[in-house]
């Protein structure tokens, strides 16, 4: 009987099987895409009446594509017209099919268009105008809402100039008395800044780089870095950082000029404290400080190395990730090009070895950085900093170096450095060989 049993439930289940592969459901071909040849869950009409994916042709369109890609016919006319009639009938289809597995596709949101952008962006700018913070603050949580839509949307609207109408109304809530200290105006001002920063991805109109970069802009956002709330600072910290990728002397110059930035700029520099992205920000702004060419560059310097920032750098080299390390190989860099930054190194252990163990291990640029460091570290140093250089490994690192390829720059401050070195190699090789004597004896 137990056997008899067994075999009808096997029969059962090869049954259940067979009834499984029977169900399997086959997707329309009319309700596939024919560029993707998926199932189709937002079917748009060219005007060659050929139905797509929208998000497949509008790849397939900004990959350089100009003609239908069933037809091969040339489009005269890009707008899509959604097909709410095979949409409704590929739902339809999808809720009988669900018992196998089938999921029914969301009705999919209608995208902005340019027009709706520009509508939008007049009234923000009317808004600022007046100082309507209610009203302005409704416009900026509308924006980030059809960014937050879809990739389309956000492409809409940064094409269309948001970045610029939103930077115009930072400034214009910055500019005004006592906007920062006012909490209605303090809620504006970062939820403008937020919405910014979601479009910083793309190059800014100089205009709105204009409009950050004002004394009252930098101002209100040196102000949120002093505040409690940390989506402030990193909003804060993270637009700074973009701001001054571009270089503009002046921005840097009055920047630098606000009084506490140095040393908010140090303090955020702890991993310990502030989330990643902050520290990462913080190191950014730092090194487009101390590294440009603007005439208040030298002041920046000494203002960081009397705060400390050559022990802070060399603490972030000794267990960081290598985009952290680039950075401040290249804050270190510049750093000790001034010979105050020299001192501060020349009196820590770690500067020589960390800045030899980094070569080679951070990336291209971040052994350019090491190089030059070391470079001017030996060259204006005394015998015993060639000698320390040579014992952690320096000549051999710098022979791979010139062997794996550099740049010209690179190639010739290596070249200088070898041959800086090369009187020294004896008695670098006499220092090692007597510390090894002395532990083999104490053994």
């Amino acid at each position: 009987m137990v056997v008899g049993w067994r075999r009808l439930r096997r029969g059962k289940k090869k049954k259940e099987k067979k009834e499984k592969v029977e169900e399997e459901v086959v997707t329309p071909n009319h309700f596939r895409c024919p560029v993707s040849l998926e199932l189709m869950k937002d079917p748009v009409t060219l005007c060659t009446g050929i139905t797509y994916d929208r998000q497949s042709i509008e790849t397939w369109f900004d990959q350089g594509g100009f003609t239908c890609p069933l037809t091969n016919h040339l489009v005269s006319n890009f707008d899509l017209i959604p097909n709410h009639t095979l949409r409704i009938i590929i739902q339809d289809w999808c809720v009988e099919n669900q018992r196998c597995g089938v999921q029914r596709i969301p009705t999919p949101r209608v995208p902005i268009t340019a027009n709706d952008v520009h509508h939008l962006l007049l009234l923000l700018h009317a808004k600022a105008s007046r100082l309507d913070q209610d009203a302005c603050l409704q416009s900026v949580h509308k924006i980030q809402r059809l960014g937050a839509e879809s990739e389309r949307n956000m492409r809409c609207l940064v094409d269309n100039g948001a970045p610029t109408a939103l930077a115009s109304a930072f400034h214009a809530f910055a500019n005004a008395n006592d906007s920062v200290e006012r909490n209605a105006d303090v809620s504006v001002l970062h939820q403008i800044l937020s919405a910014l920063n979601s479009m910083f991805s793309t190059q800014l109109e100089e205009e709105a780089i204009q409009h950050l970069g004002s004394p009252p802009s930098l101002r209100c956002m040196v102000s949120f870095l002093r505040r409690q709330d940390l989506s402030m600072k990193e909003n804060s910290m993270v637009a700074l950082k973009h701001l001054l990728s571009f270089g503009h002397h002046q921005h840097l110059e009055a920047l630098a000029q606000i009084e506490g930035i140095h040393q908010l700029l140090l303090q955020f520099l702890d991993p310990r404290i502030f989330s990643p992205t902050i520290v990462k920000a913080s190191l950014a702004v730092v090194w487009y400080l101390v590294s440009s060419s603007s005439p208040c560059n030298h002041k920046t310097r000494l203002k960081f190395i009397e705060l400390g920032m050559v022990c802070v750098v060399l603490d972030i080299l000794v267990d960081s990730e290598r985009s952290l390390c680039e950075k401040a190989l290249g804050v270190l860099d510049s750093l000790c090009a001034c010979e105050e930054g020299r001192e501060k190194a020349y009196g820590n252990a770690l500067a020589i070895p960390l800045l030899v163990k980094k070569l080679l291990r951070v990336s291209s640029l971040g052994s350019d950085h090491s190089v030059c460091a070391i470079w001017r570290l030996c060259k204006f140093g005394e015998e015993m900093v060639l000698v320390e250089a040579l014992q952690v490994g320096v000549f051999q690192k710098l022979l791979l170096v010139l062997q794996f390829g550099c740049g010209d720059e690179t190639k010739e401050k290596a070249t200088q450095l070898l041959k800086l070195l090369n009187p020294y190699r004896d008695a670098a090789l006499q220092c090692i060989d007597s510390d090894f004597n002395n532990l083999k004896t104490s053994i």
